[in-house]
């Protein structure tokens, strides 16, 4: 009897770990992996410790008159220990490390929706797995809007045979099923 209850253990133990390393890298509405809606800059550092952030952001013992410069866009990108870059996150409020996260923009293809969509998917997956609810259209690219996900996926100009710094308006019908993804965004507002 001791030999199955041990057996059953290990068991459930495997299934944990398993859960736990698949939802490591799983995008959905409101989640990235281990961030979601409630996570603040300062959390950044304990979720992401045996990785390496870098961030824009200005030191907090400088005075507003030793910058140089005001930031846009205050932002934390969060490299592999191997140095690959893997996300980019947007804070709600700037100098804040209390602040929630606005956006996060995914740059590893090992990230991926329940559905298998990652940066290495096409077009074609994308609008078979998800509804594209609107298409706006940039000088370089074409923004599709997710809202299932609450996501943008941008695709380059170059991969639907456009000419790269056009106005030209885009329709889903003129994209090309083997487009692939430029950028991923994530919106967490």
């Amino acid at each position: 009897m001791s030999l199955l209850k041990n057996c059953f253990i290990v068991l459930i133990s495997l299934i944990f770990i398993q859960c736990g390393k698949k939802n490591e890298f799983l995008i959905e509405k409101g989640n990235v992996g281990s961030l979601n809606r409630q996570t603040t800059i300062l959390d950044l550092r304990t979720i992401f410790k045996t990785d390496s952030i870098a961030s824009n952001s200005p030191e907090e013992n400088e005075s507003s008159e030793d910058k140089i410069f005001s930031l846009d866009k205050e932002e934390y990108v969060i490299f592999s220990k191997e140095g690959k870059k893997l996300l980019e996150i947007v804070p709600s409020n700037q100098n804040d490390s209390l602040s929630k996260i606005r956006s996060i923009q995914i740059f590893d293809s090992n990230y991926f929706t329940e559905k298998g969509i990652s940066l290495k998917s096409t077009f074609k997956d994308i609008n078979e797995n998800y509804m594209i609810d609107k298409v706006e259209t940039t000088l370089t690219s074409a923004t599709l809007f997710i809202d299932e996900l609450n996501a943008t996926i941008s695709i380059d100009k170059k991969e639907l045979g456009l000419n790269t710094f056009s106005r030209e308006e885009v329709t889903i019908d003129q994209i090309p099923d083997i487009a692939k993804i430029k950028y991923f965004t994530i919106w967490f507002n």
